[in-house]
């Protein structure tokens, strides 16, 4: 069996599967992760959560992978780098351990994702051969995660494919992790959205902005957000060079980042041309989940 929890800032889900294909699922559930409730509230709400596979499934786990918003320290094994905040500075792979009687293995969400992407998703279906491959988390925040013939890189410093906290240009502005002009702060999500309120004192959701194609500031916002998409990413392919990229998140969803937004990218590589193909998620929001039951594959 192989179990896998994504663990989200307003959502816990938990799957069983028989085997390492996305078709192989036996139970599958979602509850709140009540975050406000704090650290010891939420490590319950995981309890429930396996409680309640457990009971559907009538199995036991002897082993669940679990995505994590932030990551562990590989020197501390304490969690940092979470915005669900009360998490950070915690031992929270010993502490699941000791709460639910398993071996426990933790990776960041993008990782997750990036990892069930290429075992489950689009890789094997579209790119089999595919070795390298960079996955992006582009919605309320940009994150993203490296697998290398099949397994992440985490890093010595367990930041491997964090591109969302690269500098980008000083008009983001503060970001919440101390620096200063993050591609976080220009191109995620909530950024954007900040970036139109700016322009319009009107407080809308990114999918609205880019709906409304009539609106003066949507030209704006969608210039700015291919710009700067072409050169976040751009600076990932000159380092890395993978062999495919796969966007995930709300953003992934937005058309014209696999046009012009690539044509941006192309502008700024270290290459006359861009042959990387950018391309959409096979497994959309399930890819956190089955990501997590991979990492004891």
């Amino acid at each position: 069996m192989y179990w896998g929890i994504d663990l989200g800032g307003t959502k816990i889900e938990g799957v069983v599967m028989t085997d390492q294909h996305a078709d192989s699922v036996i139970v599958r559930h979602r509850i709140d992760t009540e975050g406000n409730g704090g650290y010891d509230h939420m490590l319950s709400r995981i309890k429930k959560l396996v409680d309640h596979l457990e009971e559907a499934s009538g199995y036991r786990p002897e082993q669940i992978g679990i995505g994590t918003p932030g990551t562990t320290d590989p020197k501390t094994g304490l969690l940092k780098n979470s915005n669900t905040t009360c998490m950070n500075g915690r031992p929270l792979h010993h502490d699941l351990e000791q709460i639910l009687g398993v071996d426990v293995r933790l990776a960041n969400d993008a990782n997750c994702f990036a990892l069930a992407e290429y075992h489950l998703g689009v890789i094997p279906q579209k790119f089999p051969n595919a070795k390298v491959v960079f996955g992006v988390i582009m919605g309320t925040g940009v994150g993203g995660g490296i697998v290398i013939n099949g397994e992440i890189i985490g890093g010595l410093q367990g930041i491997g494919g964090e591109w969302g906290h690269m500098f980008l240009d000083d008009s983001g502005g503060d970001c919440y992790c101390g620096s200063k002009g993050c591609v976080e702060t220009i191109i995620s999500g909530t950024a954007l959205q900040r970036f139109y309120f700016e322009r319009t004192g009107v407080q809308k959701s990114l999918v609205d902005i880019l709906s409304d194609k009539n609106s003066p500031a949507f030209k704006e916002v969608a210039e700015r957000l291919i710009y700067f998409f072409g050169k976040g990413l751009a600076q990932v392919i000159n380092i890395l060079d993978p062999d495919v990229i796969v966007l995930g998140g709300g953003l992934g969803n937005i058309d014209f980042l696999y046009t012009e937004g690539r044509k941006s990218v192309e502008r700024n590589i270290f290459n006359d041309q861009l042959h990387t193909p950018i391309v959409r998620p096979e497994l959309g929001d399930s890819a956190g989940v089955f990501g997590a039951a991979m990492l004891f594959r």
